[in-house]
């Protein structure tokens, strides 16, 4: 499955164009190395994901095309999740 794809159907990402501009952006990686977009994924590769102040590492447990809300949340398991302060002082 794509990597966009998998980050929209996961509800990671709310919408595949963000997921791509995202990754575009180089704030994606997957096994620690940057991220493409069309990149495919498999159970048991680790992405991590930077936007506004957090920064959240899942562990991909399923690949589905659909995916409730309930059922979108058992695709992945966190394993770390950290919030950053956008100010400068």
């Amino acid at each position: 499955m794509r990597l966009d794809k998998y980050l929209k159907v996961s509800r990671l990402v709310k919408r595949r164009p963000i997921a791509k501009e995202l990754c575009d952006a180089q704030r994606v990686s997957v096994n620690h190395r940057p991220g493409k977009a069309g990149q495919d994924v498999k159970v048991g590769d680790v992405v991590e994901l930077a936007y506004g102040t957090k920064k959240l590492r899942v562990e991909i447990l399923e690949l589905r095309e659909q995916a409730s809300k309930e059922k979108a949340r058992e695709m992945y398991t966190v394993l770390s999740e950290e919030f950053t302060s956008d100010s400068l002082s």
